[in-house]
Formats: C-alpha cells, sequence, structure tokens
C-alpha cells in the first residue's frame, strides 16, 4: 500500500517505462522510505508534443516532439551502452561519467545510437495515451535530432463489407471415374513392379542402358561418364537435346561416335549453338518385363490384394477420393473469388505495402534455406530490388485482400477455435507419430505451435462453411456455450492451408 501511494503521489498518470534509476528516496508522513523499483519498471512524467496531422477512418498521421526530459533516459541507456566500447583519457574504460562521456563525443551521438528503441518505445506509449490500436507495423520518418521529432503513419483496423454472401451458389463439378483412368493407373503399377531383364536386341526407348560417354565441345572435355545408367527417351534432353535419339538402333558392346548441334536457345548460353562430339560405348541393354494382370501381380501391389478385382476396386476409390478432393478445392477457389469480388474493402495502402515486404522475408528466408543471398538471387533472375518488389505488388494486395475478407466472414459467422480442437489435433498428431511420439510431444509443446494449429484448424473451419454457403446449406447453431474458445480472426494466420491460398 504504501508503494502504491508512493508512485501515485510522484508520478504523472501517463507514464512510460524506461531505466532512470535503481532507487528512490521519499519522506512519507515524516519516514524517509528507501523504495527500490525494477529497473523495467520505472516510470517517468512525459512532456511529448502529439500532433494528429491526418485521421480517417483507415489510418492516422501524427507528429511527436520529445522534450529533454523525455529524451534523457534514452541517452542514459545509450550511455550505458556505450561506455564500455570508449577510450577517454584520464577514465578506465566504462568508468567515465555520463557528463564525461556526453561532452567527450556529443549529446547528438548518443542520441542517435538511442533511435532504435527511442522510436518504437515512445511511438508505443503514445499510441497508449491516444487510444490508437495499430493494425499493422506504423511507418516512421525521423524529421529532426534535437529535439528528436519524428513523424508516424498508423495504418488502423481497415473495413470490411462482405455484402450478401450469403446469396452465393456455384455448383460443384460432378465427378465420374472412367475405366480409361483404372487401367492407365494398372499400366503404370505394371511398369513401377516390373523388374528389368537383359535384351539380345538393338536400343529401343526406354530401355535401361549402362553406358560410358565422352563429349567435347571447341576442344575442352564437358562430359566424362563411366558406366552410368541411362534411360533413353525422346523428350529426353541429357547430357544435350539429340543425345537420345544417337542411341536408338544401337547394339550391346557398340561403340559409336556422333555430333549434334546444341540449340540456339539453350538455357546454358556458353553452349548454346555449339557442337558437341560424343563417343560412346553401350556396356549392357535391359527391358522391362511387364508382369501379366492377374491376381497374383495384385497380390505384391502395396500391402497386397487377393484378387485383381480387389485391387481395381481400390484403384478406382483412390481416384474418386483424389478427383472429389480436386473438385473441392476447384469449388473453394471459385467461393473465394465470388466473396473476394463482392466484398467491398477500405484499408490502408501501408498495409498492402507491408505484406509486399512480408513476402521478401519469406522469399528471403526460403533462399537462405538454399544457401543463397537475395543479391545473388536478383543478379540470377536479372532484376532490381525495386523490380522484384513491384513485380509482388499484385500478388501481395490480392493474399492481403483474401486474408481480411477471411478473416471478416470467421467473425461474421462466429468461426472459432476451442482449447478442445487444438489439443485433439495435437493429440492426434502424437498418436500418428507412433514410435517418435515423444520427439512430437516436445516439438508440438510451445504456445506458437499450438497458435499455428489454431489458425491451421481455423482455416479449414472457414473453407468448410464457404462450401457450404455456396451449397445453400445454413450455418448450424452453437449450443455448446462452456466451452472454452480461442478466436483467430484478429490476427493473420502465421501458417496458411493449402485450402485458404
Amino acid at each position: 500500500m504504501i508503494y502504491k501511494l508512493f508512485t501515485l503521489a510522484i508520478f504523472h498518470a501517463k507514464t512510460v517505462y524506461a531505466i532512470l534509476a535503481d532507487v528512490l528516496l521519499r519522506t512519507y508522513n515524516g519516514i524517509r522510505f528507501h523504495v527500490r523499483i525494477p529497473k523495467t519498471l520505472v516510470f517517468w512524467r512525459t512532456f511529448l508534443r502529439v500532433t494528429k496531422e491526418e485521421a480517417n477512418s483507415i489510418e492516422v498521421t501524427l507528429s511527436v516532439e520529445m522534450a529533454p526530459e523525455d529524451e534523457d533516459p534514452f541517452i542514459d541507456r545509450s550511455y550505458r551502452r556505450s561506455v564500455g566500447r570508449l577510450n577517454i583519457p584520464g577514465f578506465r574504460k566504462g568508468k567515465a561519467p555520463r557528463t564525461i562521456v556526453e561532452s567527450y563525443i556529443g549529446r547528438t551521438a548518443l542520441l542517435n545510437e538511442a533511435l532504435d528503441y527511442l522510436i518504437p518505445e515512445t511511438l508505443d506509449t503514445v499510441l497508449r495515451n491516444e487510444d490508437i490500436q495499430a493494425f499493422a507495423e506504423p511507418q516512421i520518418e525521423i524529421t529532426e535530432i534535437e529535439p528528436v521529432t519524428f513523424k508516424a503513419v498508423i495504418p488502423l483496423e481497415p473495413t470490411v463489407n462482405l455484402g450478401e454472401y450469403e446469396d452465393i451458389r456455384i455448383e460443384k463439378e460432378a465427378v465420374e471415374i472412367t475405366d480409361e483412368q483404372v487401367n492407365d493407373v494398372l499400366e503404370r503399377l505394371r511398369h513401377d513392379s516390373a523388374p528389368w531383364e537383359p535384351v539380345d536386341r538393338p536400343v529401343q526407348y526406354g530401355d535401361l542402358l549402362n553406358i560410358t560417354v565422352t563429349g567435347t565441345i571447341d576442344g575442352e572435355e564437358v562430359v566424362n561418364d563411366e558406366g552410368i545408367d541411362y534411360i533413353p527417351q525422346e523428350d529426353n534432353v541429357l547430357p544435350f537435346p539429340g543425345f537420345a535419339t544417337n542411341l536408338e538402333g544401337m547394339n550391346d558392346q557398340e561403340n559409336k561416335s556422333f555430333t549434334i548441334t546444341i540449340p540456339d536457345d539453350y538455357p546454358r548460353e556458353q553452349f548454346a549453338g555449339k557442337e558437341c562430339a560424343f563417343d560412346l560405348t553401350i556396356l549392357s541393354v535391359k527391358e522391362k518385363l511387364l508382369p501379366e494382370l492377374d491376381d497374383e501381380f495384385s497380390k505384391g501391389i502395396g500391402d497386397g490384394y487377393d484378387t485383381l478385382e480387389e485391387l481395381t476396386s481400390h484403384v478406382r476409390g483412390r481416384l474418386s477420393d483424389e478427383a472429389e478432393a480436386e473438385a473441392t478445392r476447384d469449388l473453394e477457389s471459385k467461393a473465394i473469388e465470388a466473396i473476394v469480388d463482392l466484398a467491398d474493402i477500405e484499408a490502408s495502402e501501408l498495409l498492402y505495402e507491408r505484406e509486399v515486404e512480408n513476402m521478401q522475408q519469406e522469399r528471403e528466408r526460403m533462399l537462405r534455406n538454399q544457401s543463397l543471398d537475395m543479391d545473388t538471387y536478383l543478379s540470377y533472375i536479372g532484376k532490381t530490388s525495386e523490380e522484384f518488389q513491384e513485380e509482388l505488388r499484385p500478388t501481395a494486395r490480392e493474399r492481403l485482400t483474401r486474408f481480411l475478407v477471411l478473416r471478416k466472414l470467421a467473425e461474421t459467422e462466429s468461426l472459432e477455435i476451442s482449447e478442445d480442437d487444438i489439443q485433439k489435433e495435437i493429440d492426434s498428431l502424437i498418436e500418428s507419430a507412433g514410435e517418435n511420439s515423444d520427439q512430437m510431444r516436445r516439438n508440438l509443446s510451445s504456445d506458437a505451435v499450438r497458435s499455428n494449429i489454431a489458425s491451421s484448424l481455423l482455416n479449414q473451419k472457414i473453407m468448410g462453411r464457404i462450401v457450404d454457403i455456396t451449397q445453400g446449406i445454413t450455418a448450424p447453431e452453437n449450443t455448446d456455450d462452456s466451452a472454452d474458445k480461442t478466436s483467430e480472426t484478429d490476427t493473420k494466420p502465421q501458417n496458411e492451408t493449402e485450402e485458404a491460398k
């Protein structure tokens, strides 16, 4: 109680967090209190001058000017970070007082070092004081250093009007599996399971050859392979287009020299339009020995089927399931497009710019996984950073628009994911991991993973509801009011499912 009275007596109602001191002294009712304040919970009075330059339903522009009293705690933090790196005559490293450091390198230098945390922390304070909820990261422009003055453009919650989306009707494509489709799969299974057997005849397309080959362009050896397997096909462009056609009709142990002209549009420009001289020897020729389509063949496929009829029925069922899934995905895609086209959206352009940045960061992460950097990638595709971003903009706008519409739809339809839903999905994943269940349990234990699972489940629920809407199916009434619900409609899903994409 004393601590509460103490803080209320000293500090202004509008406060922010910073590091001011470890200990504050105060006399209260004749008693001298020695109060230690946690460094991350120290308050100070704010003297910020905040001007609202522009404001509308989707965006607010603020101008913020800091007083020396506001800057001082940040300069103190900057001093503490800098003092250990400075060699100041007459003082041991890290021991020079702040006044000496400030006079040695200048207040402006300390301010510049503090900007990385001064601006976001100050803006956070301003947004709380002004009761402004930023929908995405604001755009900051520093207009002056002393005193620190900056302009912030804050994107607000977009407005989304879905219109009469309940009236959208789309016919789902009927699924029909033909005997020809089933027979094609059975033939592929025959080829996949057939063994390679030596054959005494000239080479045909589709044979398995073992060859030794060298290739020379302008006196430089560009191909040198010994005893490699090679399957000649008309559309096989390795090692160069036209190579495979020269093997047809050759015999086992035959040697042949031939020259091909590489096409002018060949991707590797150093070889395009040039002649390559090959010397090739065929060491063996094998062909697929296709089994008969009968009950015995069926027993060797997958887990085994007692009869060809059972295998055929399984193939037909799998094709039907795949076709149904494809028809559903097509329906979902058309439904989302129809809902998006119907929706009326007002959103800050800054949101779309942030989405472009998100997409670029995703690409950079993908490139890092392939041991590439963005500069190398841009040079490879022949684009500047600005051209690459411009190329991303249409997709970014489409992606963000779709997200805003689906988010609003989830809110309108009261679609939520409960903690029980999340736990059931986690339990299912752990059970499916089998002997790796302990590792799977550890992988799924973090809050971030639970959030991703919730987003994925919500996306599935949204897509299911969209399909129902297009088929005229009314949403069931939710009679379970006691369940602990986790709504994911106020944040962007971290991992979109393929259905939502």
